[in-house]
């Protein structure tokens, strides 16, 4: 993939492993939506209390696996530098807009404005934050898929290149 075809894969999907470092045993992974804000910022809400926020207030260096959705599997690891965008305590419109932005990805089909006051209240009782992740590099390993027997002759597997974003 050129670089464009790298950030078009990261605009046209909606799931991701969050992988992150944790303060003891080996590194955490969770399966989230995120939504894209701009070319270049990636949007994840997650809670306050959640493992992620503390985690980048560690450190701000995170991975995206993002995923594509259909068969068979294609996957872009992100490197980002991530930081909190905004809380529920200091921006409530702009963390319901995202929550209103998950739900709609989440379904697939635009969210009625009378979804809101339900975003409002997950978002209240939650303490909803949104994480901002500014990708810096992309690590890309071509796939390689077998479909029938003939696929297998000569099926060869090399290693993959960090690329800048």
């Amino acid at each position: 993939m050129d670089r464009e075809e790298r950030k078009q894969f990261v605009r046209t999907n909606r799931t991701c492993i969050f992988g992150y470092n944790r303060k003891n045993d080996g590194p955490s992974m969770s399966v989230v939506y995120y939504m894209m804000d701009g070319p270049d910022s990636i949007l994840i809400s997650t809670m306050a209390a959640r493992g992620k926020a503390k985690a980048i207030a560690r450190s701000p260096k995170v991975s995206l696996c993002v995923l594509n959705e259909k068969w068979p599997p294609t996957y872009l690891q992100v490197y980002c530098d991530a930081r909190i965008d905004a809380t529920f305590e200091t921006d409530p419109a702009r963390v319901i807009d995202s929550m209103m932005g998950i739900y709609e990805l989440m379904a697939g089909q635009p969210m009625p404005e009378s979804a809101r006051p339900n975003a409002e209240e997950t978002a209240r009782r939650e303490q909803r934050i949104i994480l901002r992740l500014t990708p810096y590099s992309t690590f890309e390993t071509p796939p390689r898929h077998v479909y029938t027997e003939k696929d297998t002759v000569g099926l060869t597997h090399w290693t993959g290149t960090v690329i800048p974003w």
